[in-house]
């Protein structure tokens, strides 16, 4: 499975591609940062992310696409502009039929470290030990893409059971109702 992981943002947008092997064996194969001036216009900075990102999408061909999930945070212009950076990727992938899942900052944290208050330095750390790289990735930005991109092949497994049980659980809820249904039908007549 290759997984694009995603750290939104307006002026920093990290973006890194994994692929996941046997267990939790995970390969980095690319892994970049999107800059964009912070004078510039809105749309023609979210324009800029979302040209780069349908380029990593038509040439690594990812089969999921991992967004870090925006949360609350004190200054709502950066809010905002994360969660614009995430919508313009999310819109890219969805146009090619890429599965988009998004996690939050605690996930990742707690996937890649144990600690799902982890600071920057100890993500990065693991990372780096994860993906048995030679230097750790800078700025934190990658390394936060990379994080997300592993955090959902370790996770992916465990979502896809959930969202099978979700399923059956539905199917057998729907089957208990039409079973109702015909039993008080039945004692009506």
């Amino acid at each position: 499975m290759r997984v694009m992981g995603v750290d939104p943002g307006l002026t920093r947008c990290g973006l890194s591609l994994v692929e996941a092997g046997r267990g939790r064996s995970v390969v980095a194969l690319d892994v970049d940062v999107v800059r964009t001036p912070s004078d510039a216009p809105l749309p023609m900075r979210l324009l800029a992310i979302s040209d780069v990102v349908e380029h990593w999408l038509d040439t690594h061909r990812p089969d999921v696409v991992a967004i870090e999930r925006v949360f609350a945070q004190h200054n709502v212009s950066t809010v905002m502009g994360t969660a614009q950076a995430g919508g313009v990727i999310a819109v890219a992938a969805a146009r090619r039929s890429i599965d988009v899942h998004f996690h939050t900052p605690s996930e990742v944290k707690a996937a890649v470290t144990g600690n799902g208050a982890a600071d920057k330095a100890q993500v990065t750390e693991m990372i780096t030990r994860i993906l048995a790289l030679q230097s750790k990735p800078t700025p934190a930005d990658a390394a936060d893409a990379l994080a997300l991109a592993i955090c959902h092949c370790w996770r992916a497994p465990m979502l896809s059971r959930m969202a099978a049980a979700e399923a059956m659980a539905a199917k057998q809820r729907e089957a208990y109702a039409a079973k109702l249904k015909r039993a008080k039908v039945k004692a009506g007549r």
